[in-house]
């Protein structure tokens, strides 16, 4: 009997995620240039003729994987209740959700390394609708504790954004730099409380100073 279309679509599906998880990998791992498609049909148990009918081409997997890495974080942003939080707990429980999850996902701070190097030049105009949330979602934010009074009126949410991302993914990404510099591992777990209470302080103080 053959397949429904639901089942059908489950394969699918299923089949695209692990081509995407595999390639996530090696695109961290060996950068745009140096990931080998053939490697990650290989590694899939799939064909690369497969790989291009799902994705294009090897750029058009790179973006998929890039999508996919940005919506992980924005959908995990979705999680902090901004309207229900006071402004100035709010902007604490975004920057250190921020901070968890670059610590848990080093690839995906790999990954926007990978693609600076590269220019952004893959950075479709679908990435940039992932992630306009968000920037409205920080505004909202601002917005509301600037109403209350307790934030300054000069903040500008896409700074902001730069200011809480710009931390933790130096965290990550100069780690083994910062270890070799200084003696000190940016991720080592007795520090980790600290850096995180650090970032929240200082979006604070930023904000309310």
């Amino acid at each position: 009997m053959a397949a429904t279309q639901p089942e059908r679509s489950r394969d699918r599906d299923r089949t695209q995620g692990e081509i995407l998880e595999v390639a996530t990998r090696e695109f961290a791992e060996h950068g745009y240039s140096g990931a080998r498609v053939d490697e990650i049909a290989e590694r899939t148990r799939t064909t690369k003729r497969m790989l291009y009918y799902y994705f294009g081409s090897k750029e058009g997997l790179f973006v998929a994987v890039l999508e996919q890495a940005y919506a992980a974080i924005r959908a995990a942003e979705q999680t902090v209740d901004v309207d229900h939080l006071d402004p100035v707990a709010a902007i604490r429980a975004l920057a250190e959700l921020t901070f968890d999850h670059h610590e848990a996902h080093p690839d995906f701070i790999r990954l926007v390394s990978i693609e600076n190097i590269h220019r952004g030049e893959h950075m479709a105009e679908s990435l940039a609708a992932i992630n306009a949330p968000a920037v409205e979602r920080i505004e909202r934010i601002l917005r509301a504790g600037r109403e209350a009074g307790v934030f300054r009126a000069d903040v500008d949410a896409v700074d902001l954004h730069m200011l809480i991302s710009s931390y933790c993914v130096f965290r990550v990404a100069n780690r083994h730099t910062w270890q070799a510099l200084f003696d000190r591992d940016l991720l080592a777990a007795d520090r980790r409380d600290g850096y995180r209470t650090m970032l929240g302080d200082v979006v604070v103080a930023y904000l309310t100073g």
